[in-house]
């Protein structure tokens, strides 16, 4: 099994390469974890408290679920994923159900932020990314998915992104093995992350198959 770690700022275009990763590779052969599964649960909280939630703070992720979840993939047993809600900032009582494969791809502003999980990781991505780009993708996201105000995001991006992506998530671009410039629209970058993990999944299928001795010659 082949982890690989996915991380870049918010708006980034961390989605955008995991979907054209996958366009490249065969069907089932690769399984996304998405950070964001595993905020922890603050339905209980009043919606004051609520929207004062810092998102982009490694203290706002479950990270021990996370790594315990992957481990088990890597022992080849499927996992129960959370279901997490921006609007409520609550979990579901529903789980998906996610079955083990030859390649995991965690994706998430923060994954590089925590030793323990990066040990995890065999290839280690940073998308880089245009603040002002950023920001505009950020802005269009949060009005269409999370239900705020054109207001309401700038002034969370001003509390919260952008000072958290300065302590948190743009240091961790010295962790990575490999740098994204552009998102999804870099493809040279794309194909030769596409080309390591096709590489890697054509191996394992050599490995697996029986011995085969040559033929003797009469």
């Amino acid at each position: 099994m082949l982890i690989i770690g996915i991380a870049g700022g918010s708006g980034s275009g961390k989605s955008t390469v995991v979907k054209q990763v996958i366009k490249h590779l065969p069907k089932e052969a690769v399984t996304v974890i998405p950070q964001d599964a595993f905020y922890k649960d603050n339905g209980h909280k009043s919606a004051e408290e609520r929207a004062r939630i810092n998102f982009d703070h490694p203290s706002s992720i479950e990270w021990s679920l996370l790594i315990s979840q992957l481990e088990t993939l890597k022992t080849g047993i499927p996992i129960e994923m959370p279901m997490y809600s921006y609007v409520t900032c609550a979990r579901s009582k529903e789980t998906i159900t996610v079955n083990p494969s030859k390649v995991i791809i965690v994706e998430g502003i923060l994954i590089l932020s925590n030793p323990r999980l990066r040990k995890k990781m065999d290839i280690k991505v940073f998308v880089d990314a245009d603040g002002d780009d950023r920001l505009m993708r950020v802005i269009r996201r949060d009005i269409e998915e999370r239900g705020r105000s054109f207001q309401q995001v700038l002034e969370h991006y001003e509390s919260f992104v952008k000072p958290m992506h300065l302590q948190f998530i743009e240091p961790t671009k010295r962790y990575a093995d490999i740098i994204v410039p552009q998102g999804g629209q870099n493809k040279v970058a794309i194909d030769l992350l596409s080309s390591r993990i096709k590489t890697h999944i054509n191996r394992d299928a050599d490995d697996s198959k029986p011995f085969q001795p040559p033929a003797q010659r009469t």
